[in-house]
Formats: structure tokens, C-alpha cells, sequence
């Protein structure tokens, strides 16, 4: 089997925190990580990342993420952008952003905001709902709008280059807020001490491509996204596994497969270092140590694939590799404070 991981924020972003970093145990991937080529490349939101698996540039994410969350149904045509309910506030004179998944928002708070604009704003187009967190707008007529993915910009503050200023549907943008701060469901929310969902961040704007079949067989995820870029390009796709034990179970041999293992990515944009760590030891106890044992045998080149902070991570192993006992393991905290000082690894 060949076997592609991919693993946004594989690195914990600040080198320098030992509370998080310090002592934590990674046997599998470090065991790994010393016998592979490893390869750096310039820094990609893990949405792009995500879609160049599949070769695809400037990918329409709304499109592409709304099939994943309708595959079972048409996702319909027309230009579609993700329009995920945020909550801004002032902090040191700088406006930070935070998605619905640093705070609670019910089903029920969701669909009545995006009812409210649909009645509002039908003449800009159609708000649809597909979970609380995640909404979708598809626009009357097509719109360019360049907006980073909100994994770029989650917890972060906004600075001008983010966005477009003078663009269409920013101008509109702050119509849609003033209309939400009056809105029936943020002063209960308000009222409660909960964040208002003041603002919606729109990204990923397009139309539905046709994808070439990439090489993988099968794409193993539970995100939307990677689901809808699999049916787009007619590759079957099944949920992510529990671990290696499950995939070699369930998965052809002699076959490539991709699994995209995102369980690092919340952590890091909600600033959680211990849910981080907890998440980690179960990566590297689930797939990274077991990967050791099949390294050769079941699996004969690993590809494991990281968009962080420090850049595009890739280490890649051959059964060969496991060999190289002679390569001494370093801990994730030594291979953080290396990339941050920019020493070869």
C-alpha cells in the first residue's frame, strides 16, 4: 500500500511553549521522522493543501465543501462562497475574529438568523445552513471575492490585507453586520453574555469544477471538504478510521490511499495547547507507532504531509528506510525550535 497522511498543524505553532511542547511523548512519528526525506516548502492554508492533493489551484471551497455536505443529493449550480457566522470584537485596538467553533450557536439560532437574510438581502442571493458553524451563500450574480479560508484567520486579528476593502460584497458585508447587531436572536444572545454572531466570513468563492481522478483510490475523511474534492473527482471516499489498524482492515492492498487527519487543526485555532497534546498522543498512539510495525510490510511508502505555520511539512519513507537505525530521533520540541530558527531538520 502506498499511504498518504495529511496533517494540518502536525507542529505546534509557538517553539517556545514548553507547557505544551515539553516532555511530550511522540515515539511513533519521531521514530519516523528520523529515517524520512524530509522536504520544506513555503507556508499553504490546509484548504489549499487539501486541494492540491487533488491538483487543483484557486479551488471555489464554497462549491467544493457544500457537495461534501450534500453528497448525497445534487449540490446544486450557481456560484457558491462559504459564509461561516462569526463573532468580531475589539481587542488593543486591533478587531480579532472568532468562527462559531470558539462559541456555542444552536441549530435552531442558526436557521433563524440565515431565514432573517434571506427575507433581508434575496436580491444578493441565497443563504443556506448546512450546520451551525458552517453556512453557505450562493450568490444572484457572480462575485470576485478574495478572502483567505477562515482556518487562516480564526482567533487571529484581521489586518487590511485579508480582505478586499473596496470590494463588492465587503461594502455589503457591512450591511449584513448592522443589520446583525439588531437582530432578535444576538440581543437574546447578548443578553445571556453569549458572542453575537455580529459579522459572516466569505471565502472560497466558484462554481462547481470537474475534477480529473487523482491517484488516490480512496479518500478516507470526515471533512467536508476532502469528501466533496473526492466526489468532484469521482474518487470513492469513506470515512476517517480509528486508526491504521482500522484502514488496513478496510482498504485494498497494493493500493493509494489518502487520509486526511485533522483532529490537530481545532486545537491550534482555539489556542487549546492541552487539547492539542491530547489529540496528538492519540495520533501518534493510533497511527504514527503502528505505522512503525507495518512500515515494509503492509505499507511500502509513507507520505506524510503537514500545512503549518513553519510551512509546508513533508516527510516521505520507503520500506527500505526503516533500516536506517543509525538516525537518531529528536523530539517535537528540538524539531519546532528548528524550524522556527530556520536549521535544517
Amino acid at each position: 500500500m502506498r499511504l498518504t497522511l495529511l496533517v494540518p498543524e502536525l507542529i505546534w505553532p509557538e517553539p517556545n511553549d514548553q507547557l505544551t511542547l515539553g516532555k511530550l511523548a511522540a515515539p511513533g512519528f519521531e521514530w519516523l521522522a528520523a529515517r524520512a526525506a524530509f522536504e520544506r516548502q513555503a507556508k499553504l492554508p490546509f484548504e489549499t493543501a487539501l486541494a492540491r492533493q487533488f491538483g487543483l489551484d484557486n479551488a471555489p471551497f464554497g462549491a467544493l465543501r457544500r457537495l461534501g455536505e450534500t453528497a448525497s443529493q445534487p449540490a446544486g449550480d450557481g456560484h457558491w462562497l462559504c459564509a461561516d457566522p462569526v463573532h468580531l470584537r475589539f481587542h488593543h485596538e486591533r478587531i480579532i475574529l472568532a468562527d462559531a467553533g470558539a462559541f456555542d450557536l444552536e441549530e435552531d439560532e442558526a436557521h433563524a438568523i440565515v431565514a432573517s437574510l434571506n427575507a433581508e438581502f434575496a436580491d444578493i442571493g441565497q443563504f443556506h445552513v448546512s450546520t451551525a458553524r458552517r453556512w453557505y451563500l450562493r450568490l444572484n450574480t457572480p462575485v470576485d471575492h478574495h478572502a483567505e479560508p477562515l482556518s487562516t484567520i480564526a482567533g487571529r486579528r484581521l489586518d487590511n490585507e485579508l480582505t478586499d476593502k473596496n470590494g463588492v460584497l465587503t461594502r455589503w458585508l457591512n450591511e449584513v453586520q448592522m443589520y446583525l447587531h439588531g437582530h432578535p436572536v444576538n440581543e437574546r444572545r447578548q443578553a445571556e453574555g453569549k458572542p453575537a454572531v455580529n459579522s459572516l466570513w466569505l471565502w472560497g468563492g466558484g462554481t462547481l469544477p470537474t475534477l480529473a481522478k487523482p491517484d488516490y483510490s480512496t479518500v478516507w475523511s470526515s471533512n467536508p471538504l476532502a469528501t466533496g474534492l473526492a466526489c468532484a473527482s469521482g474518487t470513492p471516499t469513506q470515512p476517517c478510521p480509528n486508526g491504521l489498524a482500522a484502514l488496513l482492515a478496510n482498504a485494498a492492498a497494493e493500493q493509494n490511499q489518502l487520509v486526511v487527519l485533522d483532529s490537530l487543526l481545532p486545537p491550534v485555532l482555539y489556542e487549546d495547547g492541552p487539547g492539542w497534546r491530547d489529540a496528538w498522543q492519540k495520533l501518534d498512539s493510533d497511527w504514527f507507532v503502528p505505522l512503525r510495525a507495518a512500515l515494509s510490510r503492509q505499507v511500502e511508502t509513507l507520505t506524510i504531509v503537514a500545512p503549518t505555520i513553519y510551512g509546508q511539512l513533508t516527510w516521505t519513507l520507503h520500506g527500505k528506510d526503516r533500516w536506517k537505525f543509525w538516525r537518531k530521533p529528536h523530539p517535537l520540541a528540538t524539531l519546532a525550535k528548528d524550524l522556527a530558527e530556520g536549521t535544517p531538520t
